[in-house]
Order: C-alpha cells, then structure tokens, then sequence
C-alpha cells in the first residue's frame, strides 16, 4: 500500500513547539527550519521501522547505531551539541487513538515490523535468564564481557594514557585528564590514609590505574581483582611495566572470590553500579569482613539524585551496562551502615564527571578513524551517544558521582581518624 502520509508530515504533526532541527527523509519529505546547524537524516525504511516499533530512546538508539538515522553538523564522537539541542527544544504531543491509528496507516502497517536490532544490542533483561540470575557470577561476568572485553586499543584511544575509566577529579577547571586521572587515584589513596606497608584490595580493579598509583606513590601491597580477561591481561603487562610486581597482584577473579581477609584498606571505584541494589547488603558485608578493625573502605560511583528505585533506561542496559543499577547515595551509606561499617565522609563529584566525559568523547573524535578501524562504526557510535548523553545527565543533576568512606571502627571505638580530614 502507498504511503498517504510523507514521514515529514507525520514528524511535524507530533511536534507541540515544531522542530528545533532540520529533518529529512528518504521518502523526499522534510520538516522543521532549513537555515538549521544539525540536519537529523532518516536514511531507509528500516530505520523509520525501528523508530514505530520501539518508540523512545531504545528506537531512536537502534536507527542511529545501525547507521539508519545520521546526524549531520555534529562529530559522531560527540553529538553532545545536539543532544543538548534537542532535549531542550524537542517536545512530543501525544496524539489520540484514531489519529496514531491513521498516522501509522499512512506510514504503511509493513513498518510495524521490527526489525533485528543492531548486533551491539545485548539482550532484553527477561531474556538473560540464559546468562543465570542476575549478579550471578556467571551472569556477572557475561555482562562484564560484553561492555569491558571491547578492545584494550579502543579504550585506550578513548581514555588516554591513564586508561582509567571511572570519573576523574579535576583540581582546576584546565586541569587535563590525564592530571585529572592521577588526582583522582591519589585523592582515593589520601582518603584512604595508606602508608608503605599496608595491604589494598581494589574490587573492580579495571586496567590497573588505581593499584598501581597506590604501590608506586604510597608503597602499599596491593590485590586488584576484575571480571575482565582482557582488563586483567592488560594490568598485569602495567604492573610489570612499571617494576612493581613485588608490590602489586591482579586477578582475573570476581571479588567474591577473594579469600584473604585483614586489609588495611579496600577501594571500590566503578563497582557498586554492578553489584546490584539487593545484594548491597552482602557486599559492604563483604568488605566489612575482608578490612582489619581500623580498616577504610572508598567506595565510589555513579548515583542517582535520589533513592526512588527504577530500572535503567533501555539503551543504556542494553548497550552500555547490561544489568547495572543506580541508586542514591543515602541508599550506600545506610547498606554500609547497616554492615557495620561507620561512613566518616561522603562527597558528590557529578560535574567532575561531566568535564570526564568531556574529554572522553574529545579523545574519541580525535582518534574516530582509529576508534572505527578497532570496533566498526557501529560500537563507536555507541560510545559517542553514550558519552555524551551522559554528559548531559551529569550537568543537569540527573545521576551523580559519590564518594562515600567508611572505616571498621574498633570495639573500643577507636577509627583511626583525626579530629578533621586530612586530604
């Protein structure tokens, strides 16, 4: 059947306030300014059909991935200027019954069909029963794999020198990364209060940054443990690198796994949003039992600004961070408490993360033809509209950074802590 409706028109129509961009068809319609910076190009017919039959971020995630929906006048490392442009101005009416009826009999039934998501798309939560529970350690290090196991080449383009992929403390606003990276391991490591001699265990240790900063600046003995094959390979080869394998151990290993017990400090950078909200409890239980009375615990992560549970959105769990969850930061700090833990310090570092992410998506245009080569246009797509959307969030106080510092105060109640902080 033809179509009665252009796609144009149909876009226009659901627009309350028009659109803030150009848009253009492959059916030779158009809608919105043509004077506008950013053309959105909708490409074919399999595009149009992933954006009716998953409607919202996962539809649109799909279109643009696969390379269906193009985003002209933006760099596709970082579509942050458009992104910001349309989650300001875009704003969708909702049509009644008859009329999304009418408008989907004119864009043609065929396209109510949907089509097979791009292969970078994981499975749908109900679907990872194949995997084991969720937080299993099967099914933990299956989702690990699929976000960490990328490419060590890639991450490296992306992260810079310190390969360090968790949220960096800038200690001026032109501070670079890589300054930015070693201040935020050396913060962790002053928090912390190691000396030489004293025992680390970093859960979640990822390609090493944080071990190997705390045995070649603090002299402790250090036990990294990651999900990743590839995150562990690539530690290992550092530490070597660095001379420190007197100093320092990495395990490919879940952290569950870990037997020794009596470290005078853990540090958890990265971890938390993979754990779980239920099983928050057995993992400050975890740390709680692995720390020696006097003992300190970082624990550092992306939160949300508050503590309502909710699943995460579609494109992040299924492209970035399968079956990871966010909570508020008074959701930490009372699992911590409840484990017996006495939490001395907590602070929010989202815009910190925001200037991370900044220079983040900067190394992936920068380095884009690479990025490509290594993992195809397709991934690296991913990685700019992940970046950058989250960039967004973190501006805008959608999700934030904590850090919250526990101790295993002492039967006599003695923390070990000075009267006022000392980092």
């Amino acid at each position: 059947m033809t179509s009665t409706i252009t796609i144009g028109d149909a876009v226009a129509s659901l627009m309350r306030e028009g659109m803030p961009v150009r848009f253009e068809a492959y059916d030779g319609s158009s809608a919105g300014p043509t004077d506008a910076d950013i053309t959105l190009r909708l490409l074919d017919q399999r595009g149009l059909a992933y954006l009716l039959t998953a409607p919202g971020d996962l539809g649109m995630a799909r279109a643009y991935v696969s390379g269906d929906l193009r985003l002209d006048g933006v760099h596709p490392g970082d579509p942050y200027e458009a992104m910001t442009l349309l989650q300001n101005n875009l704003r969708f009416r909702a049509p009644s019954v008859g009329e999304a009826v009418s408008l989907l009999r004119g864009l043609g039934l065929a396209n109510l069909k949907p089509p097979p998501p791009p292969p970078q798309e994981h499975l749908p939560r109900w679907r990872r029963v194949v995997e084991g529970v969720r937080h299993s350690l099967t099914r933990d290090a299956g989702v690990i794999s699929h976000h960490y196991d990328v490419s060590n080449a890639f991450y490296r383009h992306v992260l810079g020198p310190s390969m360090a992929y968790t949220c960096a403390v800038y200690p001026e606003p032109d501070a670079t990364l890589e300054q930015a990276q070693t201040e935020k391991f050396d913060l962790v490591c002053r928090k912390l209060g190691l000396e030489p001699g004293m025992r680390l265990l970093d859960l979640g240790c990822g390609w090493g940054g944080m071990v190997r900063h705390a045995a070649q600046h603090y002299g402790v003995r250090a036990l990294g443990v990651t999900l990743s094959r590839e995150q562990a390979a690539y530690a290992r080869d550092a530490v070597a690198a660095d001379g420190l394998t007197d100093l320092v151990e990495v395990r490919h290993s879940d952290y569950r796994e870990v037997s020794e017990t009596g470290f005078d400090a853990v540090s958890s950078i990265g971890l938390t949003e993979h754990v779980g909200v239920k099983n928050y409890p057995s993992y400050f239980g975890f740390v709680r039992d692995h720390l020696r009375d006097g003992g300190r615990l970082l624990n550092h992560c992306i939160n949300r600004p508050d503590n309502v549970p909710r699943e995460t959105g579609a494109f992040i769990d299924r492209y970035v961070f399968p079956d990871g969850e966010l909570t508020g930061s008074g959701t930490i700090i009372s699992r911590a408490q409840d484990a017996g833990l006495e939490v001395v310090h907590e602070e929010n570092l989202r815009r910190h993360y925001a200037l991370t992410l900044r220079d983040w998506c900067a190394n992936l245009v920068e380095h884009w033809d690479a990025c490509v080569e290594e993992v195809g246009e397709a991934t690296a797509r991913v990685w700019g509209l992940y970046m950058a959307g989250s960039r967004l969030g973190f501006e805008r106080n959608e999700i934030q950074l904590h850090q919250v510092l526990a101790v295993r105060t002492g039967a006599d109640g003695d923390d070990g802590f000075p009267l006022r902080p000392s980092w």
